[in-house]
Order: structure tokens, then C-alpha cells, then sequence
């Protein structure tokens, strides 16, 4: 299993995979699979039917965190602090130990700018672990007036340049970056000693990370640019279910081999 100390070392090397994960039974298919499971509070919509994440509380935060750690046993867990949970370094002590205390989950992610950066160091000097997450950050699509590609102008890159190193230095492990232009998150890559983990930031992180729903093909509202799917799950399950509703109402299931006969 992946450790803090590993995945920093990690930086430049074989790029790291990461796949989120919100029950016990997905979580066990993919524990060993990957290097980390993230408990993503985009939960709220691929699971939730919500239309963004904001609505993610706590307790389901930590609800969804058990099950996974339930699933998965060597595998690094990361956990999405929810919207609101971490305004100043008091409360997000608060959530985060919460976190600790009722989970086996390794991480917590934060999303924000450099103004983030007293609560990233309120939660490393307290023994928690944290990735940062800066770029496109799903908790601000109503402040900013929805999802918006970062790192298009000179100007912005240097901002997110400012918001890794700030990260950095409070003692973040390592950093989410999404939905950025490619050389953007290249620079950024590059500017910061710890491991890149890009969704949307094209091939120049030191890893990637999907949302399994996407990437296996279940989630069907839309497909977002970055998203490539490895498999047609909601086909297959479709196909699946018809065949068990014809077996069904023809009397071919269940057949001998499926029947108690003493």
C-alpha cells in the first residue's frame, strides 16, 4: 500500500492512478488496483442525483469513507473535505479529526487558493495529512458562475503557480489539479516538488484521477472533454437486465442448477 512518504518520492516517476470510490463493494473491486481511492464529494452527483457537490455534508462524507475503507484494505484512502467544512483552520481541525477518528482513510483534500494555505498548515501540524486542490474547483461553481478552464492567460498560470507553492509549503503532500490547460499544469508540475495529480490537466502530471462512473461508462448525463471510457457499464447492465426480465416471464429462469430440489 501506498504511504505519504511514497507517493512524494513518487514525483517524476511512474505516473500514480487514482480512481474515486463511495461504497464497499466498488472499493473492494478496485483496493490493490490503484495507488489511491479518493472519496470524492462528487458522490453528490453520480450518487447522490444532486447537481453539484455543495450539498455533500459531513456525515455523508464520512457515511461513504467507512464503506470504502470497509471495501478497501491496502489501498490509500483520500477524502474530500465537504463544502463549508473548513472555512478557518478552528473548524477544519474540527472536521478533519473527525475524519481521523471515525474512518481508517490515510488523507483529506482541500480545494482553494493561496488563502487556503493557514488552514493546510493548521491540519499538517496537527498530523493530518492533506492534498490540495487548486484549478477548477467544483465547491466554487456558483461564486464563479460555473466550471471554468483555469490557466489560459500568463496571469493565471502564475496565480496557480502561487497557489501550489503556497500548498507546498504548508506542508501539503500533494496537489489535485483540475481542469487546467496542459502547459499550464505542466508549469505547475514542474514549480513544485511534491506529486501533481491532474483530471482535465492533460499528461504532464505526476498522475491522474478519474471518477469511476465516468471513466467505467455508468454515468450518462454527459461526458465531460477529459473523461475517457473504458468500458459501456450502462449498456451492459441494460443487457444484463433485459435478459433477466425475459428469462423471467418465459419460466427459463430459474433452471434446475438455480433450484432447491430437497
Amino acid at each position: 500500500m501506498k504511504t505519504i512518504t511514497s507517493i512524494k518520492n513518487q514525483k517524476g516517476k511512474t505516473p500514480l492512478t487514482v480512481i474515486t470510490a463511495y461504497d464497499a463493494l466498488f472499493a473492494s473491486l478496485f483496493d490493490t488496483k490503484v495507488d489511491m481511492l479518493l472519496v470524492g464529494d462528487s458522490l453528490n452527483m453520480s450518487f447522490h442525483a444532486k447537481p453539484d457537490t455543495l450539498s455533500a455534508s459531513m456525515d455523508i462524507m464520512l457515511y461513504h469513507t467507512q464503506a470504502v475503507c470497509a471495501g478497501a484494505k491496502d489501498t490509500f484512502i483520500l477524502v474530500d473535505m465537504p463544502f463549508g467544512t473548513y472555512t478557518d483552520p478552528k473548524m477544519a481541525l474540527h472536521n478533519a479529526s473527525r475524519i481521523y477518528t471515525e474512518t481508517a482513510a490515510h488523507a483529506v483534500k482541500i480545494e482553494g487558493t493561496i488563502d487556503r494555505a493557514p488552514v493546510i498548515e493548521a491540519l499538517t501540524k496537527n498530523s493530518i495529512a492533506v492534498m490540495g486542490h487548486i484549478g477548477l474547483m467544483p465547491q466554487f461553481v456558483r461564486s464563479e458562475g460555473g466550471y471554468k478552464i483555469r490557466g489560459k492567460t500568463e496571469s493565471d498560470i502564475l496565480a496557480l503557480i502561487d497557489d501550489a507553492k503556497a500548498f507546498e509549503a504548508a506542508g501539503a503532500f500533494s496537489l489535485l489539479v483540475e481542469g487546467v490547460v496542459e502547459d499550464a499544469a505542466r508549469r505547475i508540475t514542474e514549480a513544485v516538488s511534491i506529486p501533481t495529480i491532474g483530471i482535465g490537466a492533460g499528461k504532464y502530471t505526476d498522475g491522474q484521477v478519474l471518477v469511476w462512473s465516468d471513466m467505467l461508462g455508468f454515468f450518462q448525463a454527459f461526458q465531460p472533454k477529459f473523461v475517457k471510457r473504458y468500458l459501456n457499464g450502462a449498456q451492459l447492465v441494460q443487457e444484463a437486465l433485459d435478459t433477466y426480465i425475459k428469462e423471467v416471464q418465459e419460466r427459463s429462469f430459474p433452471n434446475i442448477e438455480h433450484t432447491y430440489t430437497k
